[in-house]
């Protein structure tokens, strides 16, 4: 890929988000896999870029790129993430080779302030492979920010960006679910960011089987439930995938929604497809004996071209209480 090719590709790239900013939002993919023939993606925090590769490449690769992404775009800094297929085996080993933490380019920026839909969030372009918000959900976020209720559980929660929208849609009751306290506390500085309240028992840290084990012999319920689990994952629980074990996590989740409620269930496992996604979530409240239907169908934003490895069901659960 010729750079002055790239240089257009990049530019042109850019001119289609424009609309973002118009938007109020700062935070986006700025150029996705089928935009860079499957090489690297580009997100864009504020003024900021963070840089993924997807295949191995040498030094002077990374730094000619980062400085054409940096300076063609306007950015003041650029930051590296590798992210080649064996990264998930060394992500726990060896993650200052996966994510340095010094800009590859341009100023040091620890810390970057981005909105969404002129909602602040804290960014950490450098701190690891997950820089503090997946742009990808930005549509889901937004649906949560229009269609809010009064109580809502937000599991697998990471920096409780589920939350703050939900608190802005006026929800009085939402509880961040997850199993690090490191992100229940950086979720913390995005309530205050936008003046929420930071009560200590809405960031409940723990396995999410069990606080949702809790919360079911309880009785505690909630109108709506997130449900936005890794793909895999090792915890006390044992081993969990999401193309085996999903269904029964909606039958988990089940358990503590309201009648009449609602479950957002999300996945970005590409090797899921939609369609069977959308079984296992109707196996699991058959498991649960409810009845729901599907009201809503959603993915990736538009920065996210030919996109098809996020799905977001919006689940309306019984109204009666009634099994199916």
């Amino acid at each position: 890929m010729a750079s002055t090719s790239l240089t257009q590709r990049l530019q042109n790239a850019a001119r289609r988000r424009e609309h973002l900013h118009d938007e109020n939002t700062t935070l986006y993919r700025l150029a996705h896999l089928s935009e860079t023939d499957g090489e690297f993606t580009l997100e864009r925090a504020g003024e900021v870029g963070v840089l993924s590769f997807y295949r191995e490449a040498a030094g002077p690769r990374e730094r000619e790129l980062a400085t054409l992404c940096g300076e063609t775009l306007g950015l003041k800094a650029v930051y590296l993430k590798r992210r080649p297929p064996e990264a998930r085996h060394v992500a726990n080993i060896d993650r200052e080779y996966l994510s340095p933490r010094q800009a590859a380019w341009g100023e040091a920026h620890a810390e970057v302030v981005a909105l969404e839909h002129g909602v602040p969030f804290l960014i950490r372009p450098g701190g690891d492979l997950s820089i503090g918000l997946f742009s990808d959900m930005r549509p889901a976020r937004r649906w949560l920010r229009e269609h809010g209720r009064e109580s809502l559980l937000n599991t697998f929660s990471y920096t409780c960006g589920f939350g703050v929208m939900a608190s802005l849609a006026g929800g009085q009751r939402v509880k961040n679910l997850d199993a690090s306290r490191k992100v229940l506390t950086w979720g913390q500085q995005n309530y205050a960011l936008s003046s929420l309240p930071c009560r200590e028992e809405d960031f409940v840290y723990g396995d999410v089987f069990d606080w949702l084990a809790r919360f079911a012999k309880r009785g505690v319920t909630f109108e709506q439930v997130v449900l936005d689990p890794p793909s895999f994952a090792r915890g006390k629980s044992g081993i969990w995938r999401a193309e085996k074990d999903y269904a029964s996590l909606v039958a988990l989740a089940c358990r503590v929604t309201a009648t009449g409620g609602q479950l957002l269930a999300c996945t970005n496992h590409a090797g899921l497809e939609a369609k069977v996604f959308e079984r296992m979530v109707g196996g699991g409240l058959h498991l649960a004996g409810r009845q729901g239907r599907v009201t809503a169908r959603l993915g990736a934003g538009d920065d996210y071209p030919q996109a098809s490895h996020l799905k977001v069901l919006v689940v309306q659960l019984d109204r009666d209480g009634g099994a199916s």
